[in-house]
């Protein structure tokens, strides 16, 4: 198998890290958080076909291109089925950032495991604790963890809307992503990339 390759794009009013991962022929998605015509233009650009979406969390700012994306694609959907109740919240919530409503889209459940991917392997972890169905995707050959919004550089995520909890987040930090590789690259929600050790020695809420 060749090298995957990465994309990244930011996408809707929250500027949501969006990650793109193919093989040069098909590829799938990562938290498609806005209009997704970049992601569009870069599949037809590159010829490649979406096979699968994945969402880290179902937060309005996280799903808003999931409807367009997998109606384009008919690529599935897949998310943890204990943040559906974020589901009918999210029409008001991308209201008030003044987007249209999100659409509603069905998903598959996806929990805790190992799965194949592109041909490489994809660790799903369970993270809860921004959200109580939040998944991290971590990639070994590629020292990468795609986390949402459950680490940051130098930060956490928000534990103060419904469903947070700190102590659950905590717990998920430090027994799900900070046992990874010290040189595992952190892709998070929002904001910059950061690395495993750098978290583990410098974050201002969760150290080693």
């Amino acid at each position: 198998m060749p090298q995957l390759q990465f994309a990244h794009f930011f996408l809707g009013p929250l500027a949501t890290n969006c990650y793109l991962m193919h093989d040069g022929k098909e590829a799938v998605v990562f938290d498609p958080g806005g209009s997704p015509e970049k992601v569009l233009d870069y599949l037809k650009k590159n010829k490649l076909g979406l096979t699968a979406i994945y969402n880290t969390h179902l937060h309005f700012d996280h799903v808003t291109g999931n409807h367009a994306l997998a109606t384009a694609s008919q690529a599935p959907i897949y998310a943890n089925e204990r943040d559906a109740y974020l589901m009918p919240d999210n029409r008001q919530a991308s209201i008030l950032y003044g987007v249209p409503p999100v659409e509603d889209f069905a998903f598959q459940n996806l929990d805790e495991g190992a799965r194949t991917v592109l041909g490489t392997e994809m660790r799903v972890l369970a993270t809860p604790g921004h959200t109580p169905g939040s998944l991290s995707y971590y990639l070994p050959e590629y020292r990468t963890v795609i986390c949402g919004d459950v680490l940051f550089h130098g930060d956490i995520g928000r534990t103060d809307f419904k469903g947070g909890d700190y102590p659950t987040l905590e717990k998920s930090i430090r027994e799900k992503l900070y046992t990874l590789p010290e040189d595992t690259r952190v892709c998070p929600g929002h904001e910059e990339e950061t690395s495993i050790g750098e978290e583990k020695l410098y974050n201002n809420y969760v150290k080693a």
